[in-house]
């Protein structure tokens, strides 16, 4: 019997008297599916106990201790001279391989496997792609369905693809040329939002030169476009020179916010639904980017970079020249919807970014790497709109980044480095939101 005891499934024998499942062997000859035990030997399936090391399934008995379910394969071998509890065995055995193990990696995660204690506001923590770089997901207005940026299918740099929030229903609806960046839905659902370069050249554009360090490239070749949900009747936005990206719409579909370097310098602008009526919020010299609307439409919240000491202002113009900029310093702020009242949230020094309103306006979600002396390990954080209240919600030692709430604050969606089967991976999780 230890096998059962060592397979943290079964205590002992009688768990099967007493299961009301199994009331004795006797099940085996009435249940209509096995009427004997000969059954078993003339059925093609089992025809001796050596089936199991010929089977090609089995190969040793290390098999077992490897599969993590069975841990003594010598109780089967030791109980052959009674053919009834051998056959039983070798049911549960299947059984427990099939549908007690873990599940395969290849689908969703369970919670136990994907959560860290520490993270109470999560829970139900699901893994939404396998594979690549998985970014960006955002909800749309229904909660329904998700719209990302991936470099999934073996391609070279982003595209924009759709899926359900379980994770079905997945496709590109880019034109799979060029790069594509920050895609949203529309309110209404009816169009998708997204920025590409695919006008500027049909490949990818050049990664950045990273021996300046760790930058990030500012291509002056995307610009802003609307599709289908299917990705059909690509309409451009904007056509002015230079990097135009970074957009959202707000919730009710009349105007979309963005980061340009229309004027020289990286500035959040918003437009009219059509592209008409641009106007600029930010004045001052750095980069202001990466803009969202309160769900109120309100306020915006984006991080920002101003560059202070002589220094830090050459350097960051000698970057923006060569189409780059450098992330290392990042705070998080709000403004009004027309630009006014703009005010620093985080004081920290360090990559704030992608910042989320909480549906109450009160409070923002982004992402950090405030906890970490290196500045690798990036986590989530939440923050009141006053600065105060600051809390850690994730604690993998990896990355995690790009949250967003859905329409009615119940479930969150990030992208993270957890679970990742090779270095470097990025995919997608949803989870449903703790207060």
């Amino acid at each position: 019997m230890a096998l059962f005891r060592n397979a943290g499934v079964l205590k002992n024998v009688g768990v099967f008297r007493n299961a009301g499942v199994f009331k004795n062997v006797g099940v085996f000859r009435n249940a209509g599916v096995f009427k004997n035990v000969g059954a078993f030997r003339n059925a093609g399936v089992f025809k001796n106990v050596g089936a199991f090391r010929n089977a090609g399934v089995f190969k040793n008995v290390g098999a077992f201790r490897n599969a993590g379910v069975l841990a003594r394969f010598s109780v089967i071998l030791s109980l052959t001279m009674n053919p009834i509890p051998t056959l039983f065995l070798i049911l549960v055995a299947i059984i427990s391989l099939t549908v007690i193990s873990p599940r395969d990696t290849s689908e969703a995660s369970s919670q136990d496997s994907l959560a860290h204690p520490q993270e109470k506001h999560l829970a139900n923590i699901k893994q939404l792609t396998f594979g690549g770089e998985n970014a960006e997901a955002y909800f749309s207005a229904d909660g329904r369905k998700l719209i990302f940026q991936s470099t999934r299918d073996g391609r070279g740099c982003d595209q924009i693809y759709t899926m359900n929030v379980d994770g079905s229903a997945l496709r590109m609806i880019s034109t799979g040329q060029g790069r594509t960046t920050c895609a949203y839905y529309f309110p209404n659902l009816s169009r998708v939002l997204y920025s590409s370069t695919h006008l500027g050249g049909t490949e990818c554009p050049p990664r950045p030169d990273y021996s300046k360090g760790y930058v990030w490239a500012i291509y002056p070749t995307y610009d802003i476009f609307t599709a289908r949900p299917n990705g059909a009747e690509v309409k451009q936005l904007t056509d002015t020179p230079g990097y135009d990206a970074e957009a959202t719409i707000s919730n009710n579909g009349k105007k979309i916010v963005f980061t340009s370097t229309r004027d020289g310098d990286l500035d959040i602008y918003t437009m009219d639904a059509n592209g008409r009526n641009v106007r600029r919020l930010t004045n001052e010299l750095g980069y202001d980017g990466g803009p969202f609307w309160s769900y109120d439409g309100t306020k915006i919240v984006y991080r920002a970079h101003h560059p202070q000491t002589e220094e830090q202002k050459q350097d960051y113009r000698e970057l923006l020249k060569q189409n780059l900029i450098r992330p290392s310093v990042l705070e998080i702020w709000v403004m009004n919807a027309d630009g006014s009242n703009k005010r620093q949230i985080t004081h920290n020094g360090k990559a704030n970014f992608a910042p989320f309103f909480f549906p109450d306006g009160k409070r923002i979600i982004f992402s950090s790497n405030m906890d970490d002396p290196r500045g690798r390990n990036f986590d989530l954080y939440k923050i009141n709109v006053d600065g105060s209240g600051l809390q850690r919600i994730t604690y993998n030692d990896t990355f995690d980044g790009f949250p967003m709430f859905s329409p009615d604050g119940k479930k969150i969606v990030f992208a993270s480095n957890r679970n990742a089967k090779a270095q470097g991976e990025t995919n997608v999780f949803i989870a449903d939101w703790v207060e």
